[in-house]
């Protein structure tokens, strides 16, 4: 009985996967169409296109700007309430793997990644405020 059972629910599970996606179809020849159409825009064009002009590349003004908006008090107390978590690493724009890394590992092995980086940070603060040495930094160990 067991076995009819379950038979009959893979019928029945076939024809209404088959009924469903007959009623999804992609028409190739309008993706073409759209794509042929379609303007490639970069964030200097859209500038250009705003008429707004730069004289200067935009990937390069965004990451110097990036650099000098990062406050090293914030980091610090960051890494101090959410170094386990490595928001300070997020904020400091660090990629998404490494902060995720710091989850993964419970705290940054066990809180002593963030530990570190939290003196680091700290020393960084008395000394000149300037963390620009972290900032953008790909290691999982910022040091």
């Amino acid at each position: 009985m067991k076995k009819l059972i379950t038979l009959f629910a893979c019928f029945l599970v076939s024809t209404c996967s088959l009924k469903a996606s007959d009623a999804y179809t992609i028409d190739d020849s309008q993706v073409e169409q759209m794509f042929s159409n379609a303007q490639l825009v970069t964030p200097t064009a859209a500038l250009d296109m705003a008429g707004i002009s730069t004289g200067v590349d935009f990937h390069i003004a965004t990451s110097n700007a990036a650099m000098k908006d990062k406050n090293a008090a914030v980091a610090f107390i960051l890494c101090f309430f959410l170094g386990g978590l490595g928001i300070h690493r997020l904020y400091m724009g660090t990629k998404t793997f490494t902060w995720v890394g710091y989850i993964l590992t419970c705290g940054g092995i066990f809180g002593i990644i963030p530990f570190v980086d939290w003196i680091l940070i700290l020393i960084r603060l008395v000394d000149d405020g300037n963390i620009s040495d972290y900032v953008n930094n790909p290691k999982f160990f910022m040091w």
